[in-house]
């Protein structure tokens, strides 16, 4: 269980769930990867996320919406150095028999053949190529093979950390059509475990905005009902403080949880009138913070937000 710093949850105003939502409008990749990354408990290691996007308030029903969902590249393999074009490097071995058993034996399965790109123009079939990792005289090699002809390539499946495993063996294949597209195929040959995509899949993860006023039956029955009309099954609750008993709640559900106040935006303050009471800064004339992620003008404020380290 997580270090969960709580305190008694205070109100939440309608302006800083709008604050929230904002913020994760217009949020760059790297705050966007620190609720994937910095959540609890986490979702994603950085170095398996590739790009990663935000929707917010997406429409269910013409009554409901969710606040928001995030959507990421999850990466689960990556292609082997250079240096394993020749093979030497998995099979070391100066033993042809002992070399063909172990080459055997990493590719006795066989996958389907499957589409990286279907009738995709000569930019688009570069840039798939280029952005696994492949040279200029890979990418070069593949896209002028004969229609016979097949690429041969060795990659690594990467454990939850993002560490290489175990190598796999990757034939593509390109078509090239009269006019000017290209579709892309490849087929993959393993030990045991079937490569699930070409690099990465496209993940979501819905995104709610727990407010003071909400119960924690009321905010797990919300989210349960989202997870099941969008078919997500991944959750980031943002909050403020909760209690240890709902934080223990949360998670047990497959629920992440993520401090409210590390997606506020900073707002031009005025400590004079600002009613955060616990700040001490407040009520100081002529006060030199020009903006603060906590000033609150006339409404009840923010204790402060939990912190799930």
């Amino acid at each position: 269980m997580p270090n969960v710093l709580t305190c008694p949850t205070q109100p939440q105003s309608a302006a800083t769930r709008d604050q929230i939502q904002i913020a994760l409008a217009i949020a760059d990749d790297s705050i966007l990867k620190s609720l994937l990354v910095d959540c609890t408990p986490a979702i994603a290691r950085p170095s398996l996320i590739g790009t990663v996007s935000s929707s917010i308030g997406v429409a269910i029903t013409p009554q409901t919406a969710v606040d928001g969902i995030i959507h990421y590249e999850s990466i689960h393999c990556a292609l082997a150095p250079p240096q394993f074009e020749t093979e030497h490097h998995l099979f070391p071995y100066t033993n042809r028999t002992i070399k063909q058993k172990e080459y055997q034996k990493l590719t006795r399965c066989e996958a389907e053949t499957r589409d990286l790109g279907q009738n995709v123009s000569l930019a688009q079939a570069l840039s798939l190529l280029t952005q696994v990792g492949f040279s200029p005289r890979q990418v070069d090699e593949i896209l002028s093979l004969s229609y016979e002809a097949c690429h041969k390539s060795w990659w690594y499946l990467l454990d939850p950390d993002g560490n290489p495993t175990v190598p796999f063996l990757r034939l593509i294949r390109t078509l090239r059509y009269p006019n000017g597209s290209y579709t892309i195929q490849y087929k993959d040959y393993f030990s045991q475990e079937k490569p699930c995509c070409f690099q990465k899949q496209t993940q979501q993860v819905l995104v709610k905005i727990k407010t003071g006023l909400q119960s924690f039956s009321e905010t797990l029955e919300r989210i349960n009902y989202c997870r099941n009309q969008l078919d997500i099954k991944e959750v980031i609750l943002i909050c403020d403080t909760i209690s240890d008993l709902e934080a223990r709640g949360f998670i047990s559900q497959g629920i992440s949880l993520y401090a409210a106040t590390d997606l506020f935006l900073p707002a031009q303050a005025n400590c004079a009138n600002c009613v955060t009471r616990d700040c001490p800064m407040n009520g100081t004339e002529n006060s030199p913070v020009l903006t603060c992620r906590r000033f609150c003008l006339g409404e009840a404020a923010s204790y402060g937000a939990t912190r799930f380290d």
